[in-house]
């Protein structure tokens, strides 16, 4: 096996157990966090497969990093409506 089929295989056991892990922990219900939370792990999953398969370029790749952790700050330092 080549140097890149171990690396995406390794990124895709990393992704799957963190959203294995993530629905074994999660309370019940989907609320604004956990849907947060899922939507973050499975960007961040997909989009290193295909930085890792060649079909997503670097700039792009840091495009999304960026949104991620803005997306991710900005979810847990903001007020609730409530």
């Amino acid at each position: 096996m080549s140097r890149e089929y171990l690396l995406m295989i390794a990124i895709f056991v990393v992704g799957t157990g963190s959203i294995w892990g993530f629905f074994k922990t999660k309370t019940e219900g989907f609320g604004r966090f956990t849907t947060s939370t899922l939507l973050i792990l499975l960007v961040l999953t997909i989009s290193s497969l295909l930085y890792a398969t060649g079909k997503l370029q670097g700039d792009v790749m840091a495009n999304v990093l960026f949104a991620v952790f803005g997306f991710a700050g900005g979810l847990f330092t903001s007020k609730n409506d409530n």
